[in-house]
């Protein structure tokens, strides 16, 4: 069997605040393969950005604490001195962050930005960097690339940004590219635009991705695997194809039937949630997500408020719920007789 690029075992990011500490990461483990897309889903506040700025090593270590082992190509993460990190960071691992206007310099044109990355990791000559500016700018779409590098951040449209940041994240060929909800601000056509073109790129360069996300209709276009997090904690993993189709956690069953759907019936009502995420100062005990549970009467007693399922993965394949296995077929079978196919 081959060793996984990307290696995640028991990650615990816990931050010290004046209330206590916020366990916004709890014993998260997976695997992310050589030129495959992991995606990440869970809402707000579940853990996803904390976990991957993590594996970049962006958090002020004066207030956080983390524990735990992050492997990439075997190179471990955690242990790194900070000029390791630096080295890695923009040249063997990149982000594309959620909200490029904010991410970008409004001080400096594009593809001066994009080229400082070229340079700092390639002693690149400025004229070389500009040169790889253009020919990045021109890789992910952007019309006149030769003309639009001088541009600022403003002059480009909310689209044109994330393609600039997406220029900017792979200018150095990174084998490993940690997305951060890159398509929540932009429009459905520019949203499919931007996800054909990370499929693209990585089919060209092999790159790894890792892609969070709230919205399973963007898992169901880009990933092969997909991890579903909850306060801090993974309670679903398989194949994209395994989740999507047959899912096994309660969470997961609510996040799809709370998405709206082409087919079927119109009338058929969406059923959020019910209920808020947990505090992650102080998170429930037991299952943490059995306050917003309609199963916890069929597991039986107080099992769910009390102890804390753990996640069995056979072949890359499991959920943590207390429900049998066969309580799951029954009750997702229930469940999907209300959906449409």
């Amino acid at each position: 069997m081959s060793t996984p690029f990307l290696s995640v075992r028991d990650l615990r990011v816990h931050f010290s605040t004046e209330d206590g500490a916020v366990k916004a990461v709890d014993g998260l483990s997976f695997d992310v393969e050589r030129g495959k897309t992991l995606g990440i889903v869970g809402e707000s506040g579940s853990g996803k950005s904390v976990t991957n700025l993590t594996i970049l090593g962006l958090h002020h270590p004066e207030h956080t604490r983390i524990e735990g082992e992050i492997l990439l190509d075997g190179q471990d993460l955690l242990t790194a001195p900070e000029r390791e990190l630096e080295r890695l960071r923009g040249n063997k691992m990149s982000m594309i962050f959620q909200d490029a206007l904010a991410s970008l310099s409004p001080y400096h044109t594009i593809g001066k930005q994009i080229g400082e990355t070229y340079r700092k990791h390639t002693g690149a000559s400025k004229r070389e960097a500009r040169a790889r500016a253009v020919e990045m700018l021109t890789k992910v779409g952007i019309p006149q690339p030769d003309l639009r590098v001088d541009d600022y951040p403003h002059q480009f449209s909310g689209g044109m940004r994330q393609r600039a940041m997406i220029a900017m994240a792979l200018v150095c060929d990174p084998a490993l590219l940690v997305a951060d909800e890159p398509t929540t601000a932009l429009d459905v056509t520019v949203q499919a635009q931007i996800m054909d073109l990370l499929k693209d790129l990585q089919q060209e360069t092999g790159t790894s991705i890792i892609f969070i996300t709230h919205d399973l209709g963007v898992i169901a276009d880009i990933a092969d695997d997909v991890l579903v997090m909850y306060a801090g904690r993974c309670v679903e993993r398989g194949t994209k194809k395994e989740v999507l189709r047959a899912p096994q956690h309660p969470y997961t069953w609510g996040l799809l039937g709370s998405m709206p759907t082409l087919e079927g019936p119109v009338d058929v009502p969406l059923s959020p949630i019910p209920g808020t995420p947990p505090s992650l100062l102080n998170p429930p005990t037991g299952c943490s997500f059995h306050p917003r549970c309609a199963f916890t009467e069929q597991v039986g007693g107080t099992r769910c408020s009390t102890e804390l399922p753990l996640l069995h993965l056979s072949d890359g394949r499991g959920s943590a719920c207390h429900l049998t296995a066969e309580q799951r077929s029954e009750f997702f079978a229930d469940f999907a007789g209300t959906r449409p196919n």
